[in-house]
């Protein structure tokens, strides 16, 4: 169990409009007095206070010990409560869309009378922003229990379709990973330098999954193989190989040689023992420490970036830096810092399985610079494909049939229950006094409209 903290009485977060922190200087620049260093600082601690409070009161109000020795490996369900801000703070963004598209989407999920086993032929088709086939894709996000990232820096989404069908089997998203995992660069073995150079060569999956009724066939396993294939290889070329770096502004002869991926709930079914022998393999890495920031929600991270902006602090420009995950981090860090609260608070002890797929069969000496050239022999999607069918998804139709019986309606109601279930456990463990109906959450897929 987890150990209780004293809570901050202070009101909920959302009662700290980014108002709070205004981008004028902390201290007036009229002319004034001279006061004794003491009252500054007083003062200066007084509007500081409202932040500070809130930063605490939310970490102790979603389940993290503010003290962060505390915070260790936590159950399945301690996971979901603390995504819970997190997962309000996506279905609000989301609702619109199942309202306004949801009728003309849904038809892309299949029923289970759609599916012949032996018949699926999965195809890639790569996403573009503000398309059709994005909106497809942020719906399909809905259907998981926990929030899905947006991703960071460079980033490819994918909808992995079934021909026989032209139904959607699952998603896939790769983005630009952390600069340090330990985990990762142990497996490795490369340096500092090594890494700075030559990280640009491995991408983060941080969607991966299949949706019903083909999650039912053990889909997830294709769609995760799938990550390996020479049509992804050759649409990451086609998009970041020879491009000018944002930061660094030179140019990155980036070649995919290795993808990782972390569990969202401890162990994973999905990446442990996939293997599809001469073809495909996901090897573990080890866990994560623990540390992140998806703990801090939006609202509360801009009247973070809103106070090192008013202090000019370099970091409050994102552009700057490279809109990634280390920028968030250092912004949190930087802010904590300054509110007199400790970095340690960005450690939230949910330690979750690292895995790598290489796509090189020289991806140790590529990555560590030995080389400079990477064995790039990947299979088709077809042959992942029709290995895949023999190993999983023939054997489990065959044991299991009952995803022949799985209605779209299913899948609306899944939808539905997504945005019921967030809207009454989210608000029942925040404990906010402004709890609204789940109706006005949950969005009508039906409403005439969408039509």
């Amino acid at each position: 169990m987890m150990q209780q903290t004293e809570q901050v009485q202070v009101p909920p977060l959302l009662a700290y409009p980014l108002a709070v922190i205004t981008s004028q200087p902390l201290r007036s620049d009229e002319p004034r007095q001279q006061e004794p260093p003491e009252l500054k600082e007083a003062e200066e601690q007084a509007e500081l206070a409202p932040l500070r409070a809130a930063v605490l009161n939310h970490l102790s109000t979603i389940g993290l010990s503010t003290d962060h020795e505390a915070n260790g490996t936590l159950s399945k369900e301690s996971i979901r409560a603390v995504h819970g801000a997190h997962r309000l703070q996506s279905a609000q963004a989301e609702r619109d869309l199942v309202r306004r598209r949801g009728a003309k989407l849904l038809p892309h999920f299949a029923e289970g009378c759609e599916v012949d086993a032996a018949k699926i032929s999965p195809y890639l088709v790569e996403v573009q922003a503000d398309t059709p086939n994005a909106e497809l894709f942020r719906l399909a996000t809905l259907l998981w229990s926990v929030p899905v990232s947006k991703g960071f820096g460079r980033r490819m989404r994918f909808l992995l379709k079934d021909g026989h069908n032209d139904k959607l089997i699952g998603i896939i998203a790769l983005g630009d990973p952390v600069f340090n995992l330990a985990c990762r660069d142990n497996w490795i073995g490369w340096n500092v330098h090594q890494r700075t150079e030559r990280l640009v060569n491995v991408m983060d999956a941080y969607v991966l999954g299949s949706v019903p009724p083909y999650s039912q066939l053990i889909g997830g396993k294709l769609v995760a193989a799938a990550v390996a294939s020479r049509e992804v290889g050759e649409a990451f070329d086609n998009k970041y190989n020879g491009t000018v770096g944002f930061i660094a502004k030179k140019a990155k002869h980036a070649r995919l040689a290795l993808v990782t991926t972390t569990s969202s709930l401890g162990r994973s079914s999905i990446y442990n023992r996939l293997k599809l022998p001469g073809l495909v393999e996901y090897k573990r890495l080890g866990r994560t420490e623990g540390w992140g920031h998806f703990q801090i929600p939006d609202e509360l991270f801009e009247q973070m970036r809103a106070l090192l902006a008013a202090e000019g602090h370099k970091y409050a420009s994102g552009h700057k830096y490279g809109d990634g995950p280390n920028w968030r981090v250092r912004v949190i860090r930087a802010s904590l810092k300054r509110l007199g609260l400790s970095e340690d608070l960005l450690r939230h002890g949910i330690r979750r399985e690292a895995y790598g797929v290489p796509l090189a069969s020289n991806w140790r000496d590529f990555l560590s610079g030995t080389t400079d050239q990477p064995e790039l022999d990947r299979p088709t999607l077809a042959e992942i494909a029709e290995a895949s069918l023999r190993r999983w998804h023939l054997r489990r139709a065959e044991a299991d049939p009952s995803y022949r019986s799985w209605t779209r309606e299913q899948t609306e109601q899944l939808l539905r229950r997504h945005f019921a279930t967030i809207e009454r456990e989210v608000r029942s463990e925040l404990q906010t006094s402004n709890t609204r109906d789940a109706a006005s959450l949950t969005p009508n897929i039906a409403d005439p409209d969408c039509a």
